[in-house]
């Protein structure tokens, strides 16, 4: 069975249906897993957190590979089809996309954005709406799209499960706190790693996508970032748009001062948002012909 084929089918099924209400998704499951380790055994030391790094991976790598062997049981095209429908649900490019387009649509903007950001929303105008939408769309492509199929097509289910698991743990307790501050600092170094390469195809892809000259120049202000790879896809989005990204932003009731990512206005309306979003027909073009290209010469 090629990891192509099942990448192809999985990336066509998220597009045509995106989340599959009628089954408890299984990021969820994950982080109930990441939830009851630290409910039991959280402690503020890097090493209680390797702990748990080892833990999920070890979990949800024996998981994975015994959905696998079930599946292989089955004949050829059952296997793939059966094995695409799950990675789907790894994937989130069409529940990114639906999620952000409806900060443009809805009443209450600010609870639309409460929902896809941890940055304070109270105090935000329309400017920081649409900002936060368009960088929230940007970075996750990166971890909800092209990260999950980079490692399907390598390593096949197992290898979109154990990413998303390393992307989940990042998400829970990846972050420079009180609290996590030594106990996700695993799980933050080693999302850090697993997304090195993926973030800057996917900058690459918008740059050369949105038509931007110099298709590597989201470097210079990319590297800015804290992040070492969120800035890249932030920064080429900024440079499709014409407008600067990041600067001062509110978490939890404090400033941080953010680098711009980008040159232009920093005025972002509703108009750049919607050309941010009209990027998803050429990236799904894109990835389904490059899939299908890769499938029939080497899969």
């Amino acid at each position: 069975m090629s990891n192509l084929s099942v990448a192809l089918l999985a990336y066509i099924i998220d597009k045509l249906f995106g989340e599959f209400r009628f089954i408890k998704h299984p990021i969820i499951c994950i982080g109930e897993l990441i939830t009851i380790f630290e409910s039991r055994f959280y402690k503020d030391s890097i090493m209680r957190g390797l702990l748990l790094v080892m833990f999920v991976l070890l979990t949800v790598t024996a998981s994975s590979l015994l959905i696998s062997s079930f599946f292989g049981l089955f004949n050829t095209a059952l296997n793939i089809i059966l094995t695409s429908f799950v990675a789907s649900m790894f994937l989130a490019h069409k529940m990114l996309f639906d999620s952000v387009k409806n900060t443009l649509t809805c009443k209450n903007k600010k609870e639309a954005i409460a929902m896809l950001v941890s940055r304070d929303t109270e105090h935000m105008n329309q400017s920081d709406i649409y900002k936060a939408s368009i960088e929230t769309y940007a970075e996750n492509l990166s971890d909800g799209v092209i990260a999950p199929l980079f490692y399907l097509v390598l390593f096949g289910l197992p290898g979109i499960i154990i990413y998303k698991a390393i992307n989940t743990m990042d998400s829970m307790v990846g972050y420079r706190n009180e609290k996590y501050e030594n106990y996700g600092k695993v799980a933050a170094y080693l999302d850090d790693i697993v997304n090195f390469i993926p973030s800057r195809i996917t900058a690459l892809l918008i740059m050369l996508l949105g038509g931007v000259k110099n298709s590597f120049s989201f470097y210079k202000d990319g590297k800015k970032h804290d992040s070492p790879n969120a800035g890249h896809p932030i920064t080429a989005m900024a440079l499709f748009l014409h407008v600067k990204l990041g600067g001062p932003t509110s978490y939890f009731g404090k400033i941080k001062e953010k680098p711009y990512f980008g040159v232009g206005a920093v005025d972002i309306k509703a108009d750049d948002l919607q050309k941010a979003l009209s990027l998803k027909p050429k990236i799904d073009f894109t990835i389904i012909i490059t899939l299908a290209l890769l499938y029939f010469f080497i899969g």
